[in-house]
């Protein structure tokens, strides 16, 4: 596969994702680079002062380096930056991000030679992922001490994961045949300067949301039925007297999962005038989710392909352009969206379990066993949903919205765009959890609407979780259930259920 430098679209990292390819830098990106490369190399011929590539960085760009150190500056500039702490990055969050600093790189705009995208993509094609500390960035100046363990990697210092092993870089290059990269000016600072590691992990956040946001439609249209929820609420006139795009696309999912449905005669002669808001309201509140979800969508799909370096490099001027792109302010914002979105996708989710639980509301056995107090049934479940729901609130607090300087406060404002795209894992992971009580607690619910059949699509939804976990007869072991509803659910197995118009990674896919 050729490197897409400014044509990448949230699809081709998608299938990056989901297995290993070969990559390669067309001959036009290596020219493009190569004409950039050598307007650095005219400026150092002629000693002209040139940001990151003759002086030094931040608040020491005063300082003026000799000739003789250019290399060694940028050198130093990476194992200095290599400061990073916390857990490592996971193996395809540190892939994606070198993609994305490759992609940038190739654009031809930071004056780096060829060879230096070559060897980030020789690190991924012969499977050497740097050990990358998660915890260290603030989302400007680029996210500079991950970016640096990835550049520590190229140059042989650090450890990286290799054949499912943490190796030195060293054996890992010397195993793969590769030798360690040399810096030349400027280039250095090209690596740890961008976005790419808060990209990657919203990326990797906006996927997990597609995702769940599919699972979540379909829990709640299991728990319409369950608790024989009126499907009125759905009917597109309400829709599109209102006009909200996502709100009339997740009613016409409902109205499609609920269709021909042998349930819905019952429960319009024996269900409630109005339902909660939690069955009512699901196209009004998840529609929003998928709003905000559209939009977040579209600003990473520009992010991906963004040069974010500084300084930049005109080959075709000459010119040296001092500027901020490397700000993550955009990323920061989007990632927050993501995160109020999953906060609601979760909360919504564990009143549908309440209620469901609930027998004045849903009109079922108390906590969906037939011999209540004998049988406590979803009861602590439900606890463990209310626990995670509101762990979520805590979390979906705007990272976007702090700042604290650093650099001697030169870099006096900042994004905390790598935080609030990272704590998206967490947030989709208890999400993923609340999700999976709802479907447990729905395909509870139906057994006890027999024989009445629902829809074709959620009977086929309810027989697969059943082959998973068995209708609860009586008190069990509760979490291993939770635990393999919950592999369904991030598996992205509801994910093809979306129609097109819903489908964020390819309607939403930039170019």
């Amino acid at each position: 596969m050729l490197l897409k430098p400014g044509t990448l679209t949230l699809k081709d990292l998608r299938d990056f994702s989901a297995q290993d390819m070969e990559l390669e830098l067309a001959p036009a990106d290596r020219q493009r680079m190569a004409q950039s490369r050598q307007v650095v190399e005219d400026r150092i011929a002629q000693g002209i002062t040139t940001y990151g590539v003759n002086t030094g960085f931040g608040t020491l760009s005063g300082h003026l380096i000799s000739a003789r150190d250019l290399d060694e500056l940028q050198r130093r500039l990476i194992v200095s930056n290599a400061a990073g702490t916390g857990e490592f990055m996971g193996r395809n969050d540190v892939r994606r991000m070198m993609l994305l600093k490759a992609s940038a790189l190739a654009t031809g705009r930071s004056g780096a030679r060829p060879q230096l995208a070559e060897a980030i993509l020789a690190l991924l094609n012969h499977d050497i992922t740097p050990c990358v500390p998660s915890k260290g960035s603030v989302g400007a100046s680029g996210d500079l001490a991950p970016l640096a363990h990835m550049g520590a990697a190229l140059i042989g210092t650090g450890d990286v994961l290799h054949a499912g092993c943490i190796v030195s870089a060293t054996a890992a290059l010397e195993a793969a045949g590769l030798k360690p990269f040399k810096f030349a000016a400027k280039e250095g600072l090209s690596i740890v300067n961008g976005t790419q590691a808060s990209t990657s992990f919203a990326v990797a956040g906006l996927f997990r949301a597609e995702e769940l946001l599919a699972a979540a439609l379909v829990a709640g249209a299991l728990s319409v039925e369950a608790a024989h929820g009126q499907d009125m609420a759905f009917d597109a006139r309400l829709h599109q007297a209102r006009g909200q795009p996502g709100q009339i696309a997740v009613a016409g999912m409902l109205r499609m999962l609920l269709a021909e449905s042998g349930i819905r005669v019952d429960a319009r002669v024996n269900g409630r005038l109005q339902d909660p808001y939690c069955l009512r309201c699901q196209p009004q509140v998840m529609g929003a989710c998928l709003d905000q979800l559209r939009h977040a969508a579209t600003v990473i799909g520009h992010e991906i392909n963004a040069w974010t370096d500084n300084p930049m490099v005109d080959a075709e001027s000459g010119d040296i352009l001092y500027g901020g792109n490397f700000h993550a302010e955009p990323v920061g914002m989007a990632a927050d969206m993501i995160a109020v979105a999953l906060a609601e996708i979760g909360a919504m989710s564990e009143r549908r379990i309440a209620m469901l639980t609930d027998p004045h509301h849903s009109r079922l056995p108390a906590f969906l066993v037939k011999e209540t107090g004998l049988d406590s049934g979803f009861m602590v479940a439900q606890v463990t949903a209310a626990a995670l729901a509101s762990e979520n609130k805590s979390l979906a607090h705007p990272a976007s919205v702090d700042s604290i300087p650093t650099t001697a406060n030169h870099e006096d404002f900042v994004s905390m765009a790598t935080f609030a795209a990272r704590r998206l894992a967490d947030m989709a992971d208890n999400v993923a959890a609340i999700l999976a009580i709802e479907l447990l607690a729905a395909c509870q619910g139906l057994e006890f609407r027999r024989p009445a059949r629902s829809s074709k699509l959620l009977e086929d939804i309810h027989a697969r979780i059943r082959r998973l976990v068995p209708a609860y007869e009586e008190d069990r072991f509760f979490a291993p259930d939770i635990a393999a509803v919950k592999d369904l659910v991030l598996s992205g197995a509801f994910l093809a259920m979306l129609p097109p118009d819903l489908a964020l990674s390819s309607a939403s896919s930039c170019p």
